[in-house]
């Protein structure tokens, strides 16, 4: 019982600091470093064997208290990983690049992210949830050629991202809009697909992508079940009729999984 108190302690810590740091927030680099301590910190938690034991005692008492905590930190945790993003387009725009452990935790993700359904020179890729530094948009098109397409409901994520993709690879064949994927004049053209684990609503935009797009488009989704999913969306079943799931790329020393759908 020591173990999962102390446990929820410290996710009750995490969601104080979250919501803290949220709330500075004010367009500018400050209060980056804290930020930077704070993910850091939530990745190694998520990622740290001794805490599943306590997470897998608190998830067989079901407690509404604690489901609702686990929803609390996704939203929160997720607001600030949107921030940090923030902060680090803007570090670059001012001049100054560094990684956090976070960040490198993300690209080492990123490297084989679709398995056997590798991304070509040909390829057409979406990514839902770009972002302010569209790292994985950057990654694809700089070692692919690929034409990559990143779509975000964020106004200043946008225009962020838009600034790093132009200081970064400017040459290399990357859009960003903000826009809804039900407006998308290209979504027929796809060949692989990405869900950001952060977006709420993945499973119903995926959905939303199976009238429109083409038979062997590939989707790749993140996502984070169990203790991950304090940090991730978690996997949803899906309509057997339009999707069927042809792997799941489990990954234990990052701070996302991987399930790649394919048309039914």
């Amino acid at each position: 019982m020591l173990k999962t108190n102390t446990f929820q302690e410290d996710l009750n810590q995490f969601l104080v600091r979250f919501i803290d740091l949220a709330a500075k927030y004010d367009h500018t680099t400050n209060h980056c470093s804290e930020f930077e301590v704070l993910i850091d910190d939530y990745s190694k938690f998520i990622i740290n064997e001794r805490n599943n034991e306590a997470w897998e005692q608190l998830e067989l008492q079901e407690s509404s208290d604690f489901n609702q905590r686990v929803e609390d930190l996704r939203k929160k945790s997720a607001l600030c990983v949107a921030i940090m993003e923030k902060y680090r387009a803007l570090k670059l725009l001012n001049g100054t690049t560094e990684r956090t452990d976070y960040f490198k935790n993300i690209e080492s993700c990123i490297e084989k992210e679709f398995g056997q359904f590798q991304i070509t020179l040909e390829s057409k890729v979406l990514l839902v949830g770009s972002g302010s530094f569209p790292m994985t948009p950057l990654l694809i098109a700089k070692r692919t050629g690929a034409e990559v397409f990143g779509i975000d409901i964020d106004d200043e994520a946008i225009r962020l991202g838009r600034n790093v993709v132009e200081k970064l690879g400017g040459d290399l064949n990357i859009r960003l809009e903000k826009k809804a994927v039900e407006n998308m004049k290209y979504a027929n053209e796809l060949t692989h697909i990405i869900f950001s684990s952060t977006v709420e609503t993945k499973y119903d935009i995926l959905d939303q992508l199976y009238p429109l797009t083409n038979e062997n488009v590939v989707v790749a989704m993140r996502y984070g079940n169990q203790l991950k999913s304090i940090f991730n969306y978690p996997m949803r079943e899906v309509d057997g009729e339009k999707w069927r799931m042809v792997e799941n790329i489990i990954r234990p020393d990052d701070v996302f999984d991987i399930a790649l759908y394919k048309k039914a």
